[in-house]
């Protein structure tokens, strides 16, 4: 049975019970299987020898906060340069992702779905058991998949710390 951790985040104040690990810096960065379509998957190996940064966000659609986020985050990987991806990881169906991403001008973050297996969401301990959503947060992994930055935000309605996780990318180019 996979790791449960309670009392670490909240939506509107409410306790919700997030399902995996709690990553640290300095751990390695676990594998996980996405999908960049619905007949495309992604993997960590896919983005290997270069530093990632991984936006999690419980829902692009209707949602102000990932909106926001997503899109602060596209604007940060124009000038990160070319050793640097920029993901976005919720289990919004590809569909919806590709439409959103394609009705805002998203341009410089790949946007992936987590939405058959929640394989990121277990393996970052970002999945919310109670509504099978991802729990807002940011990853900074170095180009050997070594972690160098976490941020669990602690209420899903409010906004990361987007200068420390930009921050902690142009530390490693």
């Amino acid at each position: 049975m996979a790791q449960e951790r309670t009392g670490v985040a909240t939506a509107q104040g409410n306790p919700l019970t997030l399902v995996g690990p709690e990553l640290k810096v300095g751990d390695k960065a676990p594998d996980f299987k996405v999908s960049k379509n619905l007949l495309e998957q992604a993997s960590l190996a896919d983005y290997a020898g270069k530093v990632k940064l991984i936006s999690v966000v419980p829902s692009l659609d209707h949602t102000g906060v990932c909106d926001a986020q997503t899109r602060r985050f596209d604007k940060e990987a124009a000038k990160l340069g070319n050793n640097v991806v920029v993901l976005t990881v919720s289990v919004d169906l590809p569909f919806a992702q590709s439409r959103w991403s394609d009705a805002e001008g998203i341009d410089n973050v790949i946007i992936l779905s987590d939405y058959k297996d929640r394989s990121f969401g277990q393996s970052y301990g970002v999945l919310i058991k109670e509504i099978q959503l991802l729990m807002r947060s940011v990853f900074v992994i170095d180009a050997d998949n070594t972690v160098q930055y976490v941020e669990y935000v602690g209420e899903m309605t409010e906004h990361p710390n987007y200068e420390n996780a930009v921050a902690a990318v142009k530390a490693l180019v």
